[in-house]
């Protein structure tokens, strides 16, 4: 038998090695680099639109720059409402929304984000995506339209921002008012307000110019960036125990273009949804700190908090509770995602058959 130097083993060890390394998924997908296009839903000058951009340097960093996201503010390509056809079409590679935006034409996402008196919690919706089949409902629903859901990302609860004092369910008759759709226009309609939807960067001048009374956009530090303080002294909430009646865990997502999505190596996808993942709770975090300094800046502005009443939040969730069943049976995704959302909120005390006497899916 042959004796090997201990150099020349050393040496088949190293190329052995190297060559296994070439052929690794992730050697592969060194090969080549990739670089998105993604916009998203935050205005320029926001908080949200500065932690967005540090997200697409942690991106960088996570597959060690072989993919890179140029970060593009609401409206930089495309209006807010046009990017989901950019994104489909591949203007765009990808877009970071309010989910709700698409409503309209998918009416499964008026469950992929919270609705009137429904769950409310941001751990609880964590809970429905990640354990109790959200997300597989979501990337079933969006890869019918050629996109990729890659994830939720939290973010806040919804105020409403007003130029004359509403304190009770009865003075929203009459208001024009703007919410982002979905059941939650529904709701407010019901209630007796004009409904009307807007992008954020178009809340500040129809607030200014008489075009609507009051608005719903997101929660107090953005509102702030955007100026709503200096046209609307009114900010209107919930008691304390629901501070947003209507919206109070409002998500947003990442969408990647199907195609776009396919031609990514699978470390860098699963790169890619842990970087997602990690934002969604560093964005939270850092919404939440950025309202705490917010709110001081309200009261030193004048604004005044006006809260409704507990009888008020019976008012309107009489109204919202069929509204949920006739959105559930628009069609099949969105049957299943509330299904299984309902169970959850009878599992957890928030609806009793009472109240869904009469009601089926």
């Amino acid at each position: 038998m042959k004796r090997v130097s201990r150099r020349a083993f050393l040496r088949r060890l190293g190329v052995g090695v190297a060559a296994t390394a070439a052929f690794s998924p992730l050697a592969v997908a060194q090969a080549r680099r990739y670089r998105w296009r993604i916009q998203t839903a935050w205005d320029a000058g926001t908080v949200g639109y500065s932690l967005f951009q540090k997200f697409t340097e942690r991106v960088k960093e996570l597959t060690d720059g072989q993919l890179e996201v140029q970060p593009f503010p609401a409206g930089a390509v495309v209006g807010t409402f046009d990017m989901f056809d950019a994104v489909k079409t591949g203007v765009l590679d990808g877009m970071n929304p309010f989910t709700l935006y698409w409503a309209g034409r998918m009416p499964v996402t008026a469950f992929l984000s919270s609705y009137a008196l429904g769950l409310d919690r941001p751990d609880q919706w964590e809970t429905w995506f990640y354990s109790l089949g959200g997300l597989d409902i979501a990337r079933k629903a969006f890869a019918e339209q050629g996109l990729f859901y890659v994830g939720p990302v939290q973010h806040d609860l919804n105020i409403i921002h007003s130029k004359k004092p509403i304190r009770r369910f009865e003075d929203f008759k009459g208001v024009k008012l703007r919410v982002p759709g979905g059941m939650i226009a529904e709701v407010f309609a019901a209630a007796g307000a004009s409904t009307v939807l807007l992008p954020g960067g178009e809340v500040y001048p129809a607030l200014e110019r008489g075009v609507i009374d009051a608005a719903d956009f997101v929660g107090p530090a953005v509102n702030y960036n955007l100026g709503f303080h200096q046209v609307a002294k009114y900010i209107i909430m919930g008691p304390p125990e629901t501070p947003a009646i209507h919206q109070p865990v409002d998500l947003m997502d990442f969408t990647i273009n199907l195609n776009r999505w396919r031609s990514l190596p699978k470390p860098l996808q699963e790169r890619f949804i842990a970087a997602v993942h990690e934002y969604s709770w560093i964005h939270y975090a850092g919404i939440q700190k950025a309202n705490l300094e917010a709110w001081p800046k309200y009261r030193q502005a004048g604004v005044e908090v006006i809260r409704l009443s507990n009888e008020d939040v019976r008012k309107f969730r009489r109204l919202a509770i069929p509204i949920w069943f006739k959105w559930a049976k628009m069609d099949k995704y969105s049957r299943e995602a509330f299904a299984s959302q309902l169970e959850y909120m009878k599992g957890i005390g928030y609806v009793t058959d009472e109240e869904l006497k009469g009601l089926s899916l």
